[in-house]
């Protein structure tokens, strides 16, 4: 995705050709083959190379799992700093209480309506999608992994 791109909650998903659409449906496709083949002609060998391809599939998938907990930790750190900075009291001393999913929802949100926000995912428990839908002036992350 361009960075110059514009970016809604429509557009806001990012896909990684390379990952998605390649690496794992091959890794996904090479295991359920070598399955085949063990099934077919069972040997120590084949059922040796089925577990192999199991491990780089879920290799695969764990390293992309790791990533993605490793940036939702940076965007909680992220946006708790710029909660401090941006919030009065009393609703600088609630942000503990935001959750993660909230947290990333409301990465998106402007300087300028991050307060509603963060009162409403409050006082109505907003999920980080319901957060997302809310968001007038949208913030983009072309960052993610």
């Amino acid at each position: 995705m361009a960075e110059t791109a514009v970016q809604d909650f429509k557009s806001h998903r990012r896909w990684d050709p390379w990952y998605h659409f390649f690496a794992a449906p091959v890794l996904a496709i090479a295991f359920f083959v070598q399955l085949w083949h063990a099934i077919k002609a069972p040997s120590g060998w084949s059922i040796w190379e089925t577990v192999v391809a199991a491990a780089l599939a879920v290799l695969a998938l764990k390293a992309r799992t790791f990533a993605l907990k490793v940036q939702d930790r940076i965007i909680r750190l992220e946006e708790r700093l710029r909660l401090a900075a941006l919030l009065a009291e009393p609703l600088r001393s609630r942000i503990g209480a935001l959750t993660e999913q909230q947290l990333i929802g409301l990465r998106f949100a402007s300087d300028a309506e991050v307060a509603g926000l963060v009162q409403a995912a409050l006082d109505e428990n907003l999920s980080g999608e319901a957060i997302k839908k809310r968001v007038t002036s949208w913030r983009p992350d072309f960052y993610r992994v």
